[in-house]
């Protein structure tokens, strides 16, 4: 199977394409990255060099792939950072170009704004690009809470809060609604939650929260592809959260104790290839 990525690249670090393709291909998936920028490094650092790629040039790439005649191959498309409002519109259109020629493929949206502790981050434009338009046209979409809450207008503060959000944007058009970085009580300490959303759900997955400081930039980028990845192996959600969950776990860990601020993906790539369930997912 083959997965048609259209996110961000860095040169240096892990995120966006780079937190994407190695994991997804370590699964077994042949993926076509198209990427929408190419920085120094991730924006994390407060400095970098590089470029947005205009609109334009990410529909040649595309044009180029669709002109080979291979989009039947193409299993799932997955989105993330953008860059620019203007590439939203190319990668609805090259969803909808992939699932002509498959319609059984599926497109994963992961909505990249930000998150509380560092505000949006993107550029004017995207945000409402992503509400009206991109999680209409997802089957899945993977929020951190804080884009959660921007995309279905919900304060989330508890579980129930999440199903009210995540059936506000299961309303839009999406199947399966991931919510990832989910604390069902902003109190609690030491633990991490993901709610997921879908067919037979909702669940609740929770982990040790791990002392990330600075934040480490790609693990949402991780998180979407390795989901995305399971999920169209085994066509079961549930499995695919619990699986997810582990590897993003080990990968986190492994990243802590090395003392690294970039995600140790090649370190933890047998983990990535044989994931283990070891956090339960429980209905919520």
């Amino acid at each position: 199977m083959s997965i048609l990525s259209i996110q961000s690249h860095v040169a240096y670090g892990c995120a966006g394409n780079r937190a994407a393709v190695f994991p997804l291909q370590r699964l077994g998936f042949d993926v076509w990255p198209i990427n929408t920028v190419q920085f120094s490094n991730h924006m994390g650092y407060g400095g970098w060099e590089g470029d947005v790629f205009p609109a334009d040039h990410i529909a040649r790439v595309f044009r180029g792939i669709e002109e080979r005649g291979v989009l039947p191959e193409c299993s799932a498309v997955l989105s993330g950072f953008l860059g620019d409002p203007d590439i939203g519109g190319i990668i609805l259109e090259a969803a909808r170009s992939v699932k002509k020629a498959n319609p059984k493929a599926l497109y994963c949206c992961d909505p990249v704004m930000g998150d509380y502790d560092r505000g949006a981050t993107v550029h004017p434009g995207i945000p409402e690009f992503l509400r009206t338009r991109a999680v209409g046209t997802a089957d899945i979409v993977t929020p951190n809470q804080f884009e959660a809450e921007i995309l279905s207008g919900v304060e989330i503060r508890s579980v129930g809060d999440a199903r009210r959000a995540a059936d506000a944007l299961h309303a839009e058009g999406p199947r399966l609604v991931l919510i990832t970085s989910f604390k069902p009580d902003p109190s609690e300490e030491g633990s991490i939650s993901l709610f997921l959303s879908g067919p037979g759900g909702p669940w609740v997955l929770t982990t040790p929260e791990l002392p990330l400081h600075p934040p480490l930039v790609g693990a949402g980028d991780l998180t979407a592809a390795l989901f995305l990845g399971h999920y169209l192996r085994t066509g079961d959600p549930r499995d695919a959260l619990e699986r997810m969950a582990d590897t993003v776990f080990a990968v986190l860990e492994r990243t802590v104790r090395d003392g690294y601020r970039e995600l140790r993906l090649v370190q933890c790539q047998d983990r990535i290839a044989d994931p283990g369930r070891r956090f339960p997912s429980v209905p919520a």
